[in-house]
């Protein structure tokens, strides 16, 4: 059986547009515990998504998540769409407990929200471009870089940034959406972002008084 027809597998897209169009797409098994260890990663390579989570007691929010090359701590869309499935599925969240740590979820009108702390994210860099233009021109990750971030003010003093992110080492060409790394920039920049990734993807991301950020969006079911 193709892991695309697993009974278990639920699909949404993460950080969608206010329209319900782009968004990441991440596979969810909230019967993570029912999946054994040694499929996880072979299950994770052959969908192909960024990321795939497990869900491995979902009272406790317990979960891992893998990219199709490696298991990872934390990962920012993962967190999201799980918080989103889990309330769908009549769970209370307000927790989420990944390998790097408790994190904590909220949920707010039609967003979904949950915060970490940027030493847990993967070690991801951003490179700022001149303009919009130049991000919107790149063909791949800028020579020389890896697990990299590119941005670009699109509205500084609204704080709106124009993003792509390329993940080659992870079997991730190009991510449409990405997280962690907007944990990490919403961080760096010291102020509230909402991030316009990928071809059509939204993050609200703001840092918080006390070290951690929080990452938002829309979540939708595929």
């Amino acid at each position: 059986m193709s892991a695309h027809d697993h009974p278990g597998l639920r699909v949404v897209r993460v950080f969608c547009a206010g329209d319900g169009s782009g968004g990441n797409p991440l596979g969810v098994f909230l019967d993570g515990a029912a999946v054994p260890e040694s499929e996880r990663q072979p299950i994770a390579r052959e969908l192909g998504f960024s990321e795939t989570v497990f869900v491995d007691d979902p009272d406790r929010g317990a979960m891992r998540m893998f990219t199709p090359a490696s298991e990872l701590p934390l990962a920012g869309h993962p967190l999201v769409g799980t918080a989103w499935l889990l309330r769908d599925g009549g769970f209370d969240v307000s927790v989420l407990r990944p390998p790097a740590g408790e994190v904590p979820v909220r949920f707010e009108g039609e967003l979904t929200w949950a915060s970490a702390r940027p030493e847990w994210c993967p070690p991801f860099e951003w490179l700022q471009l001149p303009s919009p233009a130049d991000v919107e021109a790149l063909d791949g990750a800028p020579e020389g870089h890896g697990f990299v971030g590119t941005w670009a003010w699109l509205d500084e003093d609204a704080g709106v940034v124009r993003a792509r992110a390329f993940v080659p080492e992870e079997g991730i060409p190009e991510d449409e959406a990405t997280g962690s790394a907007a944990i990490l920039l919403t961080t760096q920049l010291a102020r509230p972002l909402e991030i316009r990734q990928g071809k059509g993807s939204l993050i609200h991301a703001r840092p918080l008084e006390d070290g951690r950020a929080e990452i938002g969006g829309l979540v939708r079911e595929v």
